[in-house]
């Protein structure tokens, strides 16, 4: 870890990506947060061991009906809501974190105590090393095999 940074509670309490919401394509944007992570592997390991480095993860779906609001992360939760909620819905499809005002970031990302966390760990330093050396790799058809193969497991919106 770089000498100017210091991974004590005191200097530090949290990283957090904060990638833009990810539905069906979930692969569209993971890129950047394979990139940021990458960057915390490689040079600053130390932050992801000790837990400091987090996904936030924003809603898909803001679910309105009247003064009612809803926020769903799944395609799922939206049905759910809106069959609970009955016909006269709004749905609005969060395609980026530029399409929530400051109001809504806040409620359902920012704020410590409604903002979903998912803290980032390594249980496997050496698979964990092979992979992301084969996703940032030069060789296409291992990443994309890889992808294909592992893209069910995905669970991001979880």
């Amino acid at each position: 870890m770089p000498e100017d940074i210091s991974s004590s509670p005191d200097a530090m309490r949290r990283i957090v990506d904060l990638p833009q919401p990810e539905g069906p394509t979930k692969a569209k944007n993971s890129p950047v947060s394979t990139l940021i992570l990458t960057f915390f592997f490689r040079y600053m390991r130390e932050l992801i061991d000790s837990g400091y480095v987090y996904i936030a993860t924003p809603p898909l779906y803001l679910v309105k009906k009247g003064n009612k609001k809803d926020y769903a992360w799944s395609d799922e939760e939206r049905d759910k809501l809106m069959k609970e909620n009955g016909t006269g819905s709004n749905i609005q499809r969060y395609k980026g974190l530029g399409e929530m005002n400051a109001e809504q970031l806040w409620e359902t990302t920012m704020n410590p105590d409604k903002r979903t966390l998912k803290r980032i760990d390594i249980n496997s330093l050496r698979e964990a090393d092979d992979v992301f050396s084969m996703l940032m790799g030069d060789e296409v058809p291992l990443r994309r095999d890889f992808i294909e193969k592992n893209a069910i497991y995905a669970n991001i919106d979880a």
